[in-house]
């Protein structure tokens, strides 16, 4: 059996606030192997979005740990995490989160140069012309529509090829259409990447697709359900 790729145990996360102390993740672990599509579901509060931020790094657990290919990256600080995350995780969000000022070849160059990858401008052209946006390479965000907007975030979230990729709501701001399209294409890409993708939302036609089902309840998971497609 091979060793996961991601691995959570007992994660927890809560706040306080005043007198009142705030659950947000009540001891949630789990397990992804190289090569799965597993989905995220649960209504909005649920804690979909502040998992999948501990899970990649980007926020701390109050309690318990995580390991990303064996790696402990629970007591990591900035630095040791930066290279970690720039190397092996990709980010889509459900707001884009494209630099303003770059264009969209800019945006989906900007991981590689940081990795100071001399192919760079190579890579993230191939990928604008995979998904259909070579001709809107010159383009700044402002100028491209919300479907434009999240295919450049996927190709920003693959370029430096990671092992995992974790999408927050990648559809939640497109129209029904666009959902569909940006679906398909991040599942496409996943396998020919052969990336292992973790995806919250509340969607449950997106949740169909998956591998496997995690929901979560009020911060806890209730359910880790595999499915076969």
């Amino acid at each position: 059996m091979s060793s996961p790729i991601l691995t959570a145990d007992n994660i927890s996360k809560h706040y306080t606030i005043g007198e009142r102390r705030a659950v947000v993740l009540d001891r949630v672990s789990m397990r992804l192997d190289a090569g799965e599509f597993a989905v995220v579901s649960g209504p909005s509060g649920s804690g979909k979005s502040t998992l999948l931020t501990i899970l990649s790094g980007l926020d701390k657990p109050s309690d318990g740990r995580v390991w990303i290919a064996g790696e402990d990256i629970t007591d990591r600080d900035e630095n040791g995490l930066a290279p970690l995350r720039n190397k092996m995780i990709g980010f889509v969000f459900q707001a884009f989160h494209l630099v303003p000022s770059l264009t969209s070849l800019e945006n989906v160059m900007f991981p590689a140069e940081l990795n100071r990858d001399p192919k760079a401008r190579e890579k993230a052209s191939r990928l604008l012309e995979r998904v259909g946006l070579w001709e809107r390479r010159d383009n700044r965000p402002e100028q491209l529509s919300g479907g434009e907007k999240q295919r450049v975030a996927i190709c920003r979230a693959l370029i430096n090829t990671p092992r995992l990729v974790f999408a927050d709501e990648p559809t939640g701001n497109l129209d029904s259409e666009n959902s569909r399209d940006v679906l398909e294409l991040l599942l496409e890409l996943q396998q020919e990447f052969n990336t292992t993708l973790l995806l919250a939302t509340h969607s449950s036609t997106i949740a169909e697709r998956a591998d496997r089902l995690l929901s979560l309840h009020d911060g806890r998971l209730t359910a880790d359900t595999p499915r076969r497609r």
